[in-house]
């Protein structure tokens, strides 16, 4: 009879370091692989194809699993409603596809009876982070593999090799130059001559976006309808958030709108230049900034751009399901309320600009903002407030002038 082996789910991509690990995982841990292919958005040729070769590398089963809806509908509308960019520079990706992911190798292990989640990122990067502490909070009796932490090859020809001679497929294309990421909220690209500072990104990294310089000559304009916080309609038009999402991807990128170039911090401590594609992404946060600038009340909106950065942090480095977020979700999906109407976009050569915006709870009041006939401010009020308001800093430079000290 045969030895009955435990079962490992596999977060799997389809390329070489998720096919080896099927076979390493099978050889050196002596497990039987179920193999998990999730459908976010991204790039590619077909996943009932990466399922059919999980199954030939050895994988006693391999799934397909579309999480678009859900990505959209419970992760992408509460990184949206805290206009969620990381170091206050662009919008997470990874971070925001990895806890969804890890719900369902999760789910998956309880249905199959698997104690162990494998994954194939590296001991270098942010990934290994997301997954294996959104596993850890979701059910901490799971234990986790890493195999690229453990695996004895140090370089690519040396795991091909190893491949070669395990039966598994080696690419017969030379490895893109660059490592990329992606989902329906964008691209992130990285490695190859991105990892010199100074050199500026080549045009092939970029497909979701044209080249602004080629961009229409005449500029585009959208109407993008929200119902607390959530596209809703885009010119008049009712959809879903994930087909509005689409549709913003394919209208900004069509303008040259959404590409980014930066260095950012890793969780791990490393400094990284990462280029982004994320034209819907950003183009859809530049909408609900302007809205909620004309909904919100100061001192919540004030507030809240603490909160987002608090947020985006936390996301970032793999806290999606920790107790602070959940908290400070709440607060976040308490300023949505009201956060509803339309804004007006302009797309022009790679720039995305706000033309207008409209709202039945618009806390903007042109009687009491004009310079024109019909001013109900009362501008005799300013010099009482003034007063008061600069009562403290008068009372303490009174105090150091007697003193004899120099303010400044």
């Amino acid at each position: 009879m045969a030895e009955q082996r435990e079962k490992c789910v596999l977060a799997y991509s389809g390329g070489l370091d998720t096919s080896v690990c099927i076979k390493w995982l099978q050889e050196e841990k002596n497990l039987d692989i179920i193999a998990v292919v999730g459908e976010v958005g991204q790039e590619h040729d077909g996943l009932e194809a990466i399922r059919q070769k999980a199954l030939r590398t050895g994988a006693i089963e391999a799934l397909v699993v579309d999480m678009r809806e859900e990505f959209a509908n419970h992760y992408l509308n509460r990184a949206l409603h805290a206009n969620a960019l990381y170091e206050n520079q662009y919008p997470l990706l990874s971070a925001l596809s990895r806890p969804l992911i890890s719900k369902y190798l999760v789910d998956i292990a309880h249905e199959y009876g698997a104690k162990y989640i494998a994954h194939g990122c590296t001991g270098k990067g942010n990934d290994q982070v997301r997954f294996e502490t959104s596993i850890m909070m979701l059910d901490p009796t799971i234990e986790i593999i890493a195999p690229v932490r453990e695996w004895e090859f140090k370089t690519r020809p040396q795991e091909m090799e190893w491949a070669r001679e395990h039966g598994v497929e080696v690419p017969t294309t030379e490895k893109a130059p660059y490592s990329i990421d992606d989902n329906v909220w964008g691209r992130a690209i990285e490695c190859g001559v991105l990892e010199d500072p100074w050199a500026a990104p080549p045009t092939d990294i970029y497909t979701m976006t044209g080249h602004p310089e080629e961009a229409p000559d005449e500029p585009g304009f959208v109407e993008v309808t929200f119902e607390k916080g959530i596209p809703c309609a885009i010119d008049g038009v009712e959809k879903s958030y994930l087909d509005i999402l689409y549709d913003m991807n394919a209208i900004a990128g069509k303008h040259g709108f959404g590409r980014l170039d930066l260095i950012e911090n890793r969780l791990v401590g490393v400094k990284s230049r990462e280029c982004y594609e994320v034209p819907g992404a950003l183009s859809l946060i530049t909408a609900h900034k302007a809205l909620e600038a004309l909904t919100l009340e100061r001192d919540v909106q004030h507030y809240k751009l603490g909160i987002e950065q608090t947020w985006a942090t936390q996301v970032y480095n793999g806290m999606w399901f920790a107790p602070l977020t959940d908290a400070l979700n709440a607060f976040i999906e308490e300023t949505q309320k009201h956060v509803s109407g339309t804004v007006r976009l302009k797309f022009y050569k790679g720039t995305c600009t706000v033309v207008g915006r409209k709202s039945e709870f618009s806390l903007y009041n042109k009687d009491l903002a004009t310079y024109d006939e019909g001013d109900i401010f009362d501008h005799a009020s300013a010099k009482g407030f003034i007063n008061l308001f600069a009562l403290a800093g008068k009372t303490w430079a009174e105090n150091r002038r007697q003193a004899g000290q120099d303010i400044f």
